[in-house]
């Protein structure tokens, strides 16, 4: 078992910078991955972005050029930066982590952008 706790949201006024940070604990080293997924009201969760435990990163179309991650599988630490945070960044982020045959998330933390 992996579990992942998120720390960081709240708040935030437009043109702000983001940081989220997922802690990782439990049976890490069965980890392959950790990523950001966030959630719009009545939408399915859709990637931000995730590394790989070979430190290869992917991100959604819709943040790229806005976010990038430090951390990584090893360190058992991903943070998540974003710039210039818009109305249309409000959404419930969550960390997710993969491993074989397995899925974990985090709680959730709630990302409100407004002025």
């Amino acid at each position: 078992q992996v579990q992942l706790v998120e720390s960081g949201g709240g708040l935030m006024q437009p043109g702000g910078s983001l940081r989220l940070s997922c802690a990782a604990s439990g049976d890490t080293s069965t980890l392959n991955g950790i990523g950001w997924y966030r959630q719009y009201p009545g939408k399915s969760r859709e990637l931000v972005a995730s590394i790989s435990k070979d430190d290869w990163q992917t991100y959604g179309n819709s943040v790229k050029g806005r976010v990038f991650l430090s951390g990584g599988v090893a360190q058992k630490m991903v943070v998540l930066t974003m710039r210039n945070v818009q109305p249309e960044d409000t959404a419930v982020y969550y960390c997710h982590g993969e491993s074989v045959g397995r899925s974990y998330w985090g709680q959730g933390t709630q990302v409100t952008v407004s002025s």
